[in-house]
């Protein structure tokens, strides 16, 4: 999991609670709720594509070997899916098949940043800076993975 420092968090949390209507429920259910989450507005700050995680993980693999640095990126306990950060609108104009979004209108569950939940996790931290990944690269590196996978390369380790 990529992290961030104490200034670094109290940024990320600065940021991820300027999407909320109620940034101060936003802060109590973080801090009070015995779940640790959220719900923030997609289609505010960002959009998110969800990949199923047998895609995301090679593609984040690949992310990382171009930017070094992706956006924030979720994954559900279960290891079922995973939710990249991506510009607001990408969710209105995505047409790829098997790829869900969360865009305007909708709602994501979201961890507090550096603290480990029950229900989802970072694997990117937000690093407050409101830096989210490029839909155009996110969805090379999805077709590089896919077809490292299809060729039976499985995950990608930077190579």
């Amino acid at each position: 999991m990529t992290g961030t420092g104490t200034t670094g968090a109290r940024s990320a949390v600065e940021w991820l609670l300027s999407a909320a209507p109620d940034p101060d429920a936003c802060r109590w259910e973080w801090e009070r709720s015995p779940h640790g989450v959220a719900l923030l507005p997609a289609g505010v700050r960002w959009d998110v594509l969800i990949l199923p995680a047998g895609l995301g993980y090679p593609t984040l693999d690949v992310l990382t070997r171009l930017v070094g640095r992706p956006g924030p990126v979720l994954a559900d306990f279960g290891d079922a899916r995973m939710g990249f950060f991506v510009p607001p609108g990408t969710a209105a104009r995505w047409l790829g098949t098997g790829i869900r979004s969360a865009g305007s209108g909708t709602w994501i569950v979201v961890p507090y940043p550096g603290r480990v939940t029950g229900a989802v996790r970072w694997l990117v931290v937000p690093d407050g800076s409101g830096t989210l990944t490029d839909a155009p690269l996110l969805e090379l590196a999805m077709h590089e993975a896919a077809g490292r996978l299809a060729r039976g390369e499985g995950v990608v380790d930077g190579d």
